[in-house]
């Protein structure tokens, strides 16, 4: 009973949630980045929930000044997990796959359909914890923005997004 009453009141005063209790954030330890930053090791990626997941990669965003960051995903999202903007007012559409195996091609084809002609998205990128197969590689070459777990592991211990992906924008 106290389990469920601390979930509620977790629910109702908007505390952030992941899969369980293991599943908090690392201050990281090195002396080139702000000891409030905001981090996660691999491991607690990889036993989040799905939910969690999308919802730590939000908190990614909001940690890297990314504006309005926000967890959309569930059931008939129609590829959208994640929806943020950057300084120069560019939508990110993100998707989040959390497989135990690399995301084949007919994910990023799926994606790839909704993300920029439903979604408007000026930066689909398609998250996957342990990377894509070499046909979904293929496939989203020029299209999409693929991060597999080298790029993940940057990002989640500090480094921009933009800095992971190469992105150039004219505030970072």
């Amino acid at each position: 009973m106290l389990l469920l009453l601390g979930r509620i009141l977790s629910f109702l005063f908007g505390a952030n949630t992941y899969a369980n209790a293991d599943d908090t954030f690392v201050a990281p330890s090195g002396d080139a980045i702000e000891a409030d930053a905001l981090t996660f090791k691999m491991k607690q990626l990889s036993s989040m929930s799905a939910t969690g997941f999308e919802q730590a990669c939000s908190d990614l965003l909001a940690r890297d000044g990314f504006r309005r960051p926000k967890r959309v995903g569930g059931a008939g999202d129609l590829g959208v997990d994640i929806t943020a903007r950057d300084d120069d007012d560019r939508l990110l559409i993100v998707q989040c796959k959390q497989y135990q195996s690399p995301v084949g091609s007919g994910h990023v084809q799926k994606f790839n359909g909704t993300a920029r002609p439903h979604h408007g998205a000026d930066l689909p990128i398609m998250i996957a914890l342990n990377g894509f197969t070499q046909p979904a590689i293929d496939f989203a070459h020029h299209q999409l923005i693929l991060m597999g777990r080298p790029e993940l592991k940057r990002w989640a211990h500090a480094e921009h997004l933009y800095d992971v992906l190469g992105i150039q924008s004219t505030t970072h």
